[in-house]
């Protein structure tokens, strides 16, 4: 539950974002002003209208008649442009608290999207942020102009009857108790509605992602189970909120009407008798009673979209105060010149619990390959989560060619560091751009960079070469070429070190020659440290590291390990056995 105070934060945090908007909200502000002046005026003339000129039409008379319509026309037109300035402000302000948003998720490390799903985070930026939208475009100019039109209404009723004014301010307290109540009974169904519309589009995005899986092992029940669940849930909430609004909105607002509508009616009849009241003086207050009623029940109806307006800011400026950073670089002039690698006893926790790398130690030089086997979990993608400074590692030192890792810029790292993952990510554009990654590259570098890795040959086959669209994340082509591409993304921006997480596990073994080639081409005079998981792969490597429980058990070349008869030689004779059965 949202308490009270953290509201009201909220609220004057949105505010903060009219600053840049200042001449527009005053525009706006302007305009609904004059709209409830208006408002006010025209019972006033009609009031003159019936008392002076009903039963005899002159001139003059036409002239204030034409005028009550010119008064309605020139309301409908302030009204209009008010709205229109308030709509401008409000998506204004969406697009700031979007841009800030997303910039603020850009930064964020790993260990916040380990742990908030994708759906969520989706429903924050969209969903969240077009409430915001409505608050302001609607609710915000809705409350404010009722602010301005109680005010008047209540100032031209005391004018025209003070002591009857008096006994309409009665029920006020009435109202306000009123409010207060459905305030405190709303906030908690709709922050859990809201939470819950977040959980089914994190259902959604999940299911969308992993349909074959489901629908491979036959999950499609349970995933239904599991969704109806939630989407129950939200509809008993939703049912709620719209039971709470039916009740305390427009009846009790509408009865608390009709007892003002007595209680005029009686006091007319009362006084009239003797004092002789005007029918354009009653006119006018059946008016002012509605006009004081109407703007009340109108901010009470956008009470709850106001609520939901606050619940959706406060989840979306959670994302923006978000402070699960990617490890701090202290942003030195440090450069990177050789690529030389060295890890001093390095220990690492992913929750600061469970030590995933124990004391690891290693080195590597410029146009060294290392390699790391060992069986999932033992730590092997924890030591390139470390070396990218995706998570802080919490004991000993990760030095880059003899300078701590943290000294570097994050730009300088990530400019230096080529990594190919096992599954390679494509951008919806072309297979130029993706070479390129939007980097300043010409036509030149990116075809030498194909070429470099052998992309070229199926490149070249593509009806438009390197201008042919990739869409879906490049499901058009096999998992060999979407490699390519990656590789050739990674020589195109030259990095001095080369990270390979299992770069040749999905490949058939038709690909899996050219990859290969193409492999050995870019670790040449580049550090390279490989996981691999086919041991075949990674013979050649100036040094193996065998891991398990995060400790490094064995080490040397392929032949040393082989001639050590240990846990390498086990791993090796398994996979070969395999090889030859296939």
């Amino acid at each position: 539950m949202m308490p009270n105070q953290n509201q009201w934060s909220v609220f004057k945090r949105l505010l903060t974002y009219l600053k840049p908007y200042k001449f527009l909200t005053f525009l706006a502000l302007t305009f609904l002003l004059s709209t409830t002046v208006i408002k006010s005026i025209i019972p006033l003339v009609a009031s003159y209208f019936i008392d002076h000129y009903l039963h005899d039409m002159n001139q003059a008379a036409s002239l204030i008649l034409i005028g009550y319509y010119g008064l309605y026309l020139l309301q409908t037109l302030v009204q209009y442009l008010g709205n229109l300035f308030f709509a401008r402000v409000s998506y204004s302000i969406v697009r700031d608290i979007r841009r800030d948003a997303f910039a603020n998720m850009e930064k964020l490390g790993m260990s916040y999207f380990d742990k908030t799903p994708a759906g969520s985070i989706v429903s924050r930026l969209t969903n969240d942020t077009e409430t915001i939208s409505e608050m302001f475009s609607g609710i915000l100019s809705s409350f404010i102009s009722a602010i301005f039109i109680f005010v008047t209404t209540l100032y031209t009723m005391m004018i025209l009857d003070i002591r009857l004014t008096g006994l309409i301010v009665l029920f006020l307290p009435l109202i306000v108790l009123l409010v207060n109540l459905y305030r405190k009974k709303s906030v908690v169904i709709i922050e859990k509605t809201r939470a819950l519309l977040s959980d089914i589009n994190a259902k959604l995005s999940e299911s969308i992602e992993g349909i074959r899986i489901i629908q491979a092992f036959n999950q499609e029940k349970r995933l239904k189970k599991e969704f109806d669940a939630i989407n129950e849930e939200h509809l008993i909430y939703a049912s709620r909120s719209m039971s709470l609004d039916s009740l305390f909105l427009r009846p009790a607002m509408s009865l608390l009407k009709l007892l003002g509508y007595a209680v005029l009616m009686a006091y007319f009849g009362y006084r009239g008798i003797y004092m002789g009241i005007t029918a354009g003086t009653m006119y006018a207050f059946i008016q002012y009673i509605n006009r004081l009623f109407d703007p009340l029940i109108e901010v009470t109806q956008n009470f709850s979209t106001l609520q939901t307006s606050m619940v959706s800011a406060g989840r979306v400026f959670a994302l923006i105060d978000e402070r699960t950073y990617e490890p701090e670089q202290r942003d030195t002039d440090a450069k990177v010149t050789e690529g030389n690698i060295r890890f001093e006893n390095v220990s690492f926790s992913y929750d600061g619990k469970h030590q995933i790398l124990d004391n690891i130690s290693f080195s590597v030089n410029k146009g060294e390959t290392i390699a790391f086997v060992g069986s999932t979990g033992s730590g092997k993608s924890s030591i390139i989560n470390v070396f990218m400074r995706f998570y802080e590692f919490q004991s000993g030192r990760v030095l880059l060619d003899g300078v701590d890792i943290r000294d570097y810029s994050q730009a300088e790292l990530r400019k230096n560091i080529g990594l190919v993952l096992q599954e390679p990510f494509l951008y919806h554009g072309t297979v130029k751009s993706n070479i390129a990654m939007y980097q300043e590259l010409t036509d030149e570098e990116i075809k030498a960079a194909a070429e470099f890795v052998d992309a070229n040959h199926f490149i070249d086959k593509l009806p438009e070469g390197y201008d042919a669209p990739v869409s879906e994340r490049g499901s058009s082509f096999s998992t060999g070429q979407r490699q390519l591409l990656a590789f050739a993304r990674t020589v195109a921006s030259q990095p001095k070190i080369l990270i390979l997480d299992e770069a040749t596990a999905n490949i058939d073994s038709e690909t899996e020659a050219i990859v290969q080639n193409s492999l050995a081409k870019m670790r040449r005079g580049r550090t390279t440290i490989a996981i691999a998981h086919r041991l075949s792969t990674i013979q050649d490597a100036n040094c193996i590291y065998v891991l398990d429980k995060g400790r490094i058990i064995e080490h040397g070349s392929h032949e040393e390990l082989l001639a050590l008869g240990g846990t390498y030689h086990k791993m090796y004779s398994l996979q070969a056995g395999a090889m030859e059965r296939e």
